[in-house]
């Protein structure tokens, strides 16, 4: 296998090279077979798969027991020998191995973070994938940002939740230590933004989550279709006992009527 596997390396120098080389991803950052472990120095070898590799690729086969345990693959120094690499991903499961590889450290433990040394990389990838990449979850930190009143709303919860303050509290010193300052310079003072910011949270919240009956409300179409309201009315049973959300307490029967 190791004499093969040399020969497969002497071919492609033989022939000029790899001019095109196209990727996916896995969940745990491999390309090709390159598991986590996997060096930049590597060559075409035979690996060992991990489990969530061979549990990737399970749909191919009857079976779990009937996936290979090993593959040939090529080595990621063979793979960045090419001229141009393509690494395509779809999904929210790439999500977390694609941020891994584009924005943290290269590292063998995500063996697709050296595709960093290449000079010739493209990541074609749909907004699944790009979920996590910090231009698509926090584009303020990327320094081009359009301040959108949807991305303003984001931007600041974000960071209450972060801090662990009400977004009427944030100060000036928050948005400059949080990578805010660029809001600040367009808005204003913070609090005009806590302002905004408030009342935007505000207006989503309506007590007629079904729609208030007989409203028209045009700007706030969710309150103004009527909807059927019903109740839901709790009433002991005396035989069980439950345990709910950690308090004993006696079991109930539920039923629901339609509120007039």
């Amino acid at each position: 296998m190791k004499a093969a596997c040399t020969a497969y390396e002497k071919e492609i120098d033989d022939a000029g090279g790899i001019d095109l080389q196209i990727l996916g991803i896995g969940n745990n950052g491999h390309i090709g077979f390159n598991e986590p472990g996997s060096g930049i120095y590597t060559r075409t070898r035979l690996v060992n798969l991990t489990n969530s590799t061979r549990l990737a690729n399970a749909y191919e086969f009857a079976n779990i027991s009937e996936v290979p345990r090993m593959a040939i693959t090529m080595g990621i120094s063979t793979i960045l020998k090419s001229r141009q690499i393509i690494l395509m991903a779809w999904g929210p499961a790439k999500a977390a191995a694609v941020k891994k590889a584009v924005e943290d450290d290269d590292t063998e433990t995500v063996p697709a973070s050296f595709l960093q040394n290449h000079d010739n990389v493209s990541f074609v990838i749909d907004e699944a994938a790009a979920s996590q990449l910090t231009r698509s979850k926090s584009p303020w930190l990327t320094g081009d940002c359009e301040w959108t009143p949807k991305t303003i709303k984001k931007a600041v919860v974000n960071m209450a939740l972060q801090l662990g303050k009400t977004v009427l509290s944030l100060t000036n010193e928050d948005y400059n230590d949080n990578g805010l300052s660029d809001l600040l310079v367009e808005k204003g003072d913070a609090y005009e933004i806590n302002l905004e910011v408030y009342y935007m949270l505000r207006d989503s919240i309506t007590g007629w989550p079904g729609g208030k009956p007989n409203a028209v409300i045009p700007a706030h179409p969710e309150r103004s279709e009527p909807y059927p309201k019903r109740c839901i009315i709790f009433s002991p049973h005396p035989d069980d006992d439950i345990i709910s959300m950690g308090v004993h307490s006696s079991a109930c029967t539920i039923r629901a009527m339609k509120c007039m």
